[in-house]
């Protein structure tokens, strides 16, 4: 980034220099001109411990400073934005204020909800995990104090004087001293744009940071700049991006020890009393040792570093051994990241998310494993639901969406798998140190990082696990960090597009009129033929719906003067409609007009199921909960289904009761209304549970209201939700963790799918001739008759094998009983037989089958440990036309060749001579 970007007026005003740090070399500005060094840690160890650098304010006090400082100063405060970016597809967390307006905002594509606006946004980042806790300043979860304006050619707010100018009077008005200040020099890039930054420093701490946005990655017309060797190009909006640590102005307003002191002074004493270590805080050698710690603690961010060599400098740094700083500063560290965690699972869970194996639930379950194990690791008595409850009602439990009664039954439930994955992780891991050890090299990374995401398997355990099997572990210290990187982001593959030719072609082609939006209740209506090429036709308006939102596309006919033909699909590329015909080169030429005819029952029954999937979606919040949310839906013409984000198994009652309320919905007949309206305002208006079923692109979203379920959606719907009909659930299926797929029928299927239902009751009851209404009554009884035969045939079996084994004879050889017969008798009964001849040392061999069956099974049972049962039933088997093996002590087969059961037998009594 070129040095002019950060030539402000406002610096040389102020009368502020340029120097470059004689530590790290990175240019910055201040007030003093005799400072050598930037300000920055590690440059500088922490200087406001113990001497705050502000005045004394609590998370709250100094949240409404801000806010009001800005609102004071022409900004509009808005609410916050919840910590699960649903309106963004290519991260799962909110990241940071900015987060908020990507893309749409920041490309221009829709307005900001006001300008310039204020926020204090929640944000969560777990690039840094494993530092929590142990660096004294890194957190999971931070509220970025932010002061947006979006400047463009025709509304310029301000830019980057007056930006610092607002910092600098902010920092004045809580008590800061601007002759204490440092501004840092630093190119920022971050979701597809970047510009040049300022980073603001006090007390060798950074409290916040002004990005200047201004380039972005689309290649334009205008002269790209080089950005860490990718080039960026200038944009339309000139952004002013800033964000204000709030945790750690109140850190360095109070000059705590650590920042967990400051943001959670209740839960750290808490938890030090839960971890049976709060006796250390009277004692004056430990305080004295956590205090300096904390000064020299911004050396601990162990992104890629090795933890020990850092606590060691620390140790250096503060005068005393290495093993007595681990030993007091670990189970502190504990007890800091706890408190972190908690306040991060509170605001995950209270937000809706649900804790699964992928997307933001993965996140959210490694965040909440990692809590419980270090609770366990330091003794915590302490329950995690009343830790999240506490820090729940701290921030304020109204802010949340989630009921805590539901989050206390999805922590119970995490508990619980998570002491599952624990008890079935020993087995795995001795399984795998048993590989490596043979191998003479230690269980790698890779391997490590599969243990965790397939078997949930922490590495702290396998460490433990590979010791006690004499095998090494390659454990990098910020191993949680490098998993939070790989699983922070969606995965966008890019694929080859199919329809890149007719793409190519239609590309000058007028858009079609959507007329299915227009006149939802008609199923025919005229259209000129625009183009028409191989099996494809495109018309200027069409009432066929192109497959969309997990919606099949419209089928019927199109009619023109000359012919007719079937369309069998509809599909949009852009803004063009293409409608597929049924066999060879479309015959209807382009100008000629046609009248379009849908498949009326096919396009009704479609309408009936997606308003339906709403209604279903709705009534499964009202059953389940504030944290349903659809993972996916399918429309079908006899079922559909929908995929839910839930933290257990449906059960049969609350299927009933989610099925009933959707039915009430249903008869209760409320109107199905759609409109479009602006983005923004539809999110400010509705939230962001709109985006149901994926983020649609532009300026203005299609919204559909059915009953109290609100969504961005394009399908086609009834009227209101009386045409549906009725709605059946028709079954539910776990197909992943965290994911239960619910499929149902409405309408016309619905009835379909009940006398289906029905007629199968009917032939069930007419076979046990009762009444259908006492079919279960008759079942139970003819199951518990069944099995009581059952048992009885298994006595009777048991009795004619041992009549059998009685009037069976074997012979000595070498001193070992060997008996091989041709029996009549099943399978289990003829390894019954054998195994009898082998309890007590000898050989069973036998043949046989039951009446009726063509083939010929064969059992050999060995109690000698130098006859192989496997060797000898393979050899027997292979004479009769078949294939057969085993074990040593059990081997069985089949045959089909009768005439050679004789000779099998001599054979394989032969090799058991051989082998005694």
């Amino acid at each position: 980034m070129l040095e002019e970007e950060y030539q402000l007026d406002y610096f040389k005003s102020q009368g502020l220099v340029r120097k470059i740090c004689k530590k790290c070399g990175t240019a910055f500005w201040t007030r003093d001109p005799s400072r050598e060094v930037c300000g920055d840690a590690p440059c500088v160890p922490y200087s406001f411990i113990g001497d705050p650098v502000f005045k004394p304010h609590s998370l709250s006090e100094m949240r409404e400073a801000y806010l009001s400082f800005f609102e004071k100063e022409g900004h509009t405060r808005i609410k916050r934005y919840p910590v699960a970016a649903r309106w963004r597809d290519d991260i799962y967390l909110t990241i940071a204020s900015i987060a908020n307006f990507q893309p749409f905002v920041t490309s221009g594509t829709v307005p900001p909800p006001a300008n310039p606006l204020t926020i204090s946004q929640p944000c969560i980042r777990l690039n840094d995990l494993d530092s929590v806790g142990r660096s004294g300043r890194h957190l999971t979860t931070f509220e970025m104090m932010a002061h947006h304006a979006f400047n463009s050619d025709n509304e310029q707010i301000y830019w980057k004087d007056r930006t610092v100018e607002l910092c600098d009077k902010f920092i004045e008005s809580i008590g800061g001293n601007l002759n204490d200040v440092t501004y840092l020099e630093h190119p920022w890039i971050g979701g597809g744009n970047a510009g040049p930054s300022v980073e603001v420093m006090i007390g060798g701490l950074e409290v916040a940071t002004l990005v200047f946005m201004a380039y972005g990655k689309t290649k334009n017309d205008k002269p790209p700049v080089d950005m860490e060797g990718v080039p960026y190009y200038p944009i339309d909006l000139n952004i002013v991006d800033t964000g204000y640590g709030l945790e750690r102005f109140v850190w360095a307003s109070k000059g705590s020890p650590t920042i967990y002191d400051a943001v959670f002074p209740e839960m750290v004493n808490q938890l030090m009393a839960s971890a049976g270590i709060e006796h250390l805080l009277d004692e004056p050698e430990f305080t004295k040792i956590l205090g300096m710690n904390a000064k020299y603690a911004g050396l601990m961010d162990i992104s890629g570093s090795n933890l020990i060599t850092m606590r060691k400098e620390v140790a250096r740094n503060i005068g005393v051994s290495y093993e007595k700083l681990q030993s007091i500063m670990e189970p502190v560290e504990r007890v800091y990241a706890i408190a972190d965690h908690t306040r991060c699972l509170a605001y995950m869970l209270g937000d809706c998310i649900v804790p699964s194996n992928a997307q933001e639930g993965y996140l959210a379950r490694l965040v909440l494993r990692r809590t419980l194990r270090m609770m366990n690791e330091i003794g915590m008595d302490s329950q995690l639901y009343d830790l999240i409850e506490t820090q729940m009602k701290t921030i304020g439990i109204e802010s949340f969406e989630q009921e805590p009664s539901v989050i206390r039954e999805i922590i119970s439930n995490e508990i619980e798998k998570y002491n599952q994955t624990m008890q079935r992780g020993t087995r795995i891991v001795q399984k795998i140190a048993g590989t490596y050890k043979k191998q003479n090299s230690a269980i790698p990374l890779k391997e490590l990082m599969t243990l965790y995401d397939s078997h949930g398997i922490p590495p702290e355990t396998v460490r433990d696990i590979a010791k006690e099997e004499n095998t090494e572990i390659d454990l990098p210290d910020n191993f949680y960090s490098l998993v939070a990187d790989l699983h922070s982001e969606s995965e966008s593959e890019e694929k080859a597009d199919p329809y890149a030719e007719i793409r190519q072609r239609i590309n000058s082609l007028p858009a079609t009129r959507r007329m299915y939006y227009e006149q939802t209740s008609d199923m025919e209506f005229d259209a000129m033929v625009i183009d028409s090429f191989d099996n494809y036709i495109i018309l200027d308006q069409t009432l066929f719906y192109p497959e969309g939102g997990g919606q099949p596309a419209d089928i019927g006919q199109l009619i023109s003067p000359d012919s007719m033909v079937k369309i069998v699909d509809t599909m949009k590329l852009g803004d063009v409609i293409l409608h597929k015909i049924k066999d060879g080169a479309a015959t209807i030429k382009r100008g000629t007009h046609v009248k379009g005819i849908l498949d009326e029952d096919y396009r009704k029954t479609m309408m009936r199921h997606h308003t339906a999937t709403h209604v279903l979606l709705h009534a499964a919040k009202e059953v389940l909960g504030a944290h349903i949310h659809q993972a996916g839906a399918q429309k079908g013409y006899d079922s559909s289904r929908i995929d839910l984000r839930h933290f257990r198994h449906i059960t049969q009652d609350e299927l009933n009761r989610i099925e009933l309320c959707a039915n009430n919905i249903i008869v209760s007949n409320l109107p199905v209304s759609t409109e479009w309206e602006d983005r923004t305002k539809a999110e400010q208006k509705y939230g962001f549970d709109l985006y149901q079923g994926g983020v649609p692109p532009g300026k203005s979203i299609r919204i559909v209201k059915v009953a109290g379920d609100v969504q961005a959606c394009a399908g086609t719907h009834c009227r209101s939700t009386g045409e549906i009909g009725s709605l059946k659930i028709i079954r539910v299926e776990h197909v992943q963790d965290g994911i239960e797929r619910v499929e149902f029928a409405a309408g016309l299927s619905a009835i379909r799918y009940m006398q289906k239902t029905e007629d199968i009751l009917d032939k069930s009851a007419d076979t046990l001739s009762v009444q259908r209404e006492n079919l279960p009554s008759s079942v139970d009884r003819f199951f518990t008759e069944w099995k009581d035969q059952k048992k009885s045939i298994e006595n009777l079996q048991s009795q004619l094998v041992d009549l059998k084994m009685k009037s069976l004879t074997g012979e000595k050889i070498n001193g070992v009983t060997v008996a091989v017969h041709e029996v009549d008798a099943t399978p289990k009964e003829l390894v019954a037989i054998a195994t009898g001849f082998a309890k007590d040392g000898g050989i069973g061999l036998v043949a046989g089958g039951s009446a009726g069956s063509d083939s010929i099974h064969v059992v050999c049972a060995s109690g000698h440990k130098d006859v192989n049962a496997g060797e000898i039933v393979k050899t027997v088997c292979n004479i009769l036309g078949g294939k057969g093996g085993g074990k040593p002590g059990l081997a069985q087969g089949v045959g089909s060749d009768r005439t050679q059961i004789s000779n099998a037998l001599n054979a394989g009594k032969e090799l058991i001579s051989k082998f005694l």
